[in-house]
């Protein structure tokens, strides 16, 4: 999700399955921020993403979903250029 889309029916269902593909939506938009929530708890993915996204110089900042959407809400009011990709619980 950016200010401006919404990606419905996202075919992950597990945040320790992400794998830097399926980012792409989010990625397509050149954030500066991933925020990624994962649900009604933290749960990490697969470190080689985390390495990814510091490689494109990309923030990644993982938290519980309902943490994640009030992040971005703050992020995406003071103007940074920020993604969510969120699992709803």
């Amino acid at each position: 999700m950016s200010a401006d889309r919404i990606v419905r029916d996202w075919p992950v269902s597990n945040p320790e399955e992400l794998q830097p593909d399926d980012l792409g939506p989010a990625l397509a938009t050149d954030p500066d921020i991933v925020i990624l929530g994962t649900g009604e708890t933290l749960r990490r993915p697969a470190a080689d993403l985390m390495g990814l996204m510091a490689e494109r110089g990309i923030g990644v900042e993982i938290m519980d979903t309902p943490a994640a959407c009030r992040t971005y809400n703050v992020l995406l009011h003071e103007g940074r250029s920020v993604v969510a990709a969120l699992f709803i619980p």
